[in-house]
């Protein structure tokens, strides 16, 4: 008997795309609840159509949607509000991230909702967050970044060399929040009775996380330097080349390192007391002329002689994986990271949630295909056959 996973008996309803949204929803199916995902009739969310990477499926769509139900809707027609109306009744949680202002023409504001399903958690992901200036604002991912300040502090030194991140930072920081805030409106409901709403604004999500760079900047001191793959602040701590031609990203935090390093890397234990380096801020300064001592040093080792010796003095170190060495990680491989989900395309490759609790196992279903389960939840709601067949010849699933 598979033992109870934490959200087991929890359903929550999804007028979702993209990336923020579904990142959510699909942490919480992770625990057990159960996720309807509405998507438009043909179309469903334009994730699906971003590439077509995964055997003929979006690469976004496969990681963000596994444990779902595709009930497609299209909710410009009565009968298919009345078919999500029924399925909020009995909802524990709405999740959308609809543009700007649409779900409150739609009638899914949480003041409307909150008469009808007083328990209804109603959790709303936007780019701006409800109110000021940019509230009606569209918003995707690499905008945030470059609101919020990211690209300020991201990629080389000139403008022109500016970086956005590799991954959807803004996209995932607000899922990230939008999950941990639904728990959060669950323990709350479980005191009160009562549901509540939630407003998570990617801009806010994504400046959280910009706090370090912020307060170094503040009461107007400079901020910190775009530095490229190295740390603008702390050095050495960065990308280093070896005689190879390898690479190999290493990382010093403290002075006791710094001697550790000078000695047993370098081998030149003068080196931890010479004044241009003898303090974090000095190498920061003086990171030219110890980057060079270093490359130097690296020039007559292999990466493997590199990562031995910062091995053996304890520094902390790693290598540049591309996406191919990160799905062969030998430690991925050890910990047994790795799951099989079913998928339109036949089985996938999935990653476990990083929590591992070793009191339940984390569901892990399917990555649905458009639809695929719009009969079933409808036979569920009690709609016979020629109803089903009806509502589907008339465009409203």
């Amino acid at each position: 008997m598979t033992n109870p996973r934490p959200l087991d008996g929890i359903t929550v309803v999804s007028l979702e795309h993209a990336i923020a949204a579904p990142f959510c929803t699909r942490q919480l199916a992770d625990l057990g609840a159960r996720v309807i995902k509405i998507e438009r009739p043909g179309a469903g969310d334009f994730a699906r159509g971003y590439d077509e990477r995964v055997r003929g499926l979006a690469s976004h769509f496969v990681w963000t949607n596994r444990s779902k139900e595709s009930l497609t809707l299209d909710l410009k027609q009565d009968e298919a509000g009345d078919i999500l109306d029924t399925l909020l009744a009995d909802a524990d949680v709405l999740v959308q991230n609809l543009a700007p202002g649409a779900a409150a023409r739609m009638g899914l504001s949480f003041e409307a909702l909150h008469v009808r399903f007083p328990r209804l958690i109603v959790c709303d992901i936007s780019g701006y967050g409800e109110g000021g200036p940019y509230e009606k604002k569209k918003a995707y991912d690499l905008l945030i970044q470059s609101e919020g300040g990211f690209l300020s502090v991201t990629g080389g030194p000139g403008d022109d060399q500016m970086a956005k991140a590799g991954c959807s930072i803004a996209d995932i920081s607000a899922g990230m929040y939008a999950y941990s805030g639904i728990l959060s409106a669950l323990l709350l409901r479980g005191k009160t009775g009562k549901g509540s709403r939630i407003d998570v604004s990617m801009l806010e999500s994504l400046v959280e996380w910009m706090g370090y760079p912020m307060y170094y900047a503040f009461d107007g001191a400079p901020q910190p330097p775009r530095a490229g793959a190295a740390h603008s602040t702390i050095y050495p701590y960065g990308p280093f080349p070896t005689g190879d031609g390898g690479t190999v990203m290493l990382g010093l935090q403290n002075e006791r390192e710094w001697a550790a390093f000078c000695d047993k890397v370098l081998l030149t234990p003068e080196l931890a007391t010479d004044e241009r380096f003898s303090a974090n801020f000095k190498r920061s300064a003086n990171r030219e002329v110890l980057r060079q001592i270093i490359v130097d040093s690296f020039a007559q080792l292999d990466a493997e002689a590199v990562i031995q010796r910062l091995e053996d003095a304890q520094i902390a170190s790693a290598r540049v994986n591309d996406m191919q060495g990160v799905w062969d990680h030998p430690q991925l491989k050890a910990r047994d990271s790795w799951r099989e989900v079913d998928s339109p395309a036949g089985p996938l490759p999935s990653l476990l949630p990083p929590a591992r609790n070793a009191a339940f196992t984390p569901r892990m279903d399917g990555v649905p295909a458009l639809g695929q389960h719009s009969q079933g939840i409808l036979d569920r709601l009690g709609y016979s056959g020629d109803a089903i067949d009806s509502l589907r010849a008339r465009g409203v699933i």
